[in-house]
């Protein structure tokens, strides 16, 4: 149940960062709110996580979850590039995260 736990919050943690992206630096109200609920809820959840989880483990898989979604909404939905170097670093943080979930 912790996984799933952190899976939300790191889903939650790509909400939040793509809101702020279409907060236009927070003049916007309604993604700056959205942010915030989604921020709140991220971080509610990432706690509740580590109450069984590894702080290491825990935070790694979070960031990873939000570096990653946020990575592909950018080239999804922002028309941002997916260079092969940037696809490379994409995989390298894949590669971590699945090798720390083995490691505990």
């Amino acid at each position: 149940m912790p996984w799933i736990i952190l899976l939300f919050a790191g889903l939650f943690e790509i909400v939040w960062a793509t809101a702020m992206k279409y907060s236009d630096g927070f003049t916007r109200p309604a993604p700056t709110l959205l942010m915030v609920a989604a921020m709140g809820a991220s971080f509610w959840l990432l706690a509740t996580a580590m109450r069984t989880l590894p702080l290491g483990t825990a935070y790694m898989v979070w960031t990873g979850i939000g570096a990653l979604g946020s990575f592909v909404v950018g080239i999804l939905f922002l028309a941002e590039p997916a260079t092969a170097m940037r696809l490379l670093a994409a995989s390298l943080i894949v590669a971590g995260i699945v090798t720390m979930k083995l490691a505990s």
